[in-house]
């Protein structure tokens, strides 16, 4: 299975690489106030998808670190409460908890 993942990986690269390579044209990328970049094309799609990635992770950050002190706040609180007791332990094989015992 680790030989099928990196034949993936290689083909994958080779692919990327390829269309790197197939689109070297330069474009222009024109900005507000009249700026403009001009760069091959891949290098232009690179640095978009990237800046997208790094975007999206940045709006996950957010809920990520909320929920992590969430988690560590309800680890907290249960610090202090005892332990729920185990089912048979104290003989009550056999009966439903919270009802009495039955008169033989």
């Amino acid at each position: 299975m680790r030989y099928v993942a990196w034949a993936l990986r290689i083909l994958l690269f080779v692919l990327l690489f390829g269309f790197a390579l197939k689109n070297t044209a330069p474009v222009t990328v024109r900005f507000y106030l009249g700026s403009l970049w001009e760069a091959p094309l891949a290098l232009v799609l690179l640095v978009f998808f990237a800046a997208g990635a790094a975007a999206g992770v940045a709006a996950c950050l957010g809920h990520a670190h909320r929920q992590r002190r969430e988690i560590l706040d309800l680890r907290r609180g249960q610090r202090g409460k005892p332990a729920l007791p185990e089912e048979g332990a104290q003989g009550s094989a056999g009966r439903l908890p919270g009802l009495p015992d039955a008169e033989q």
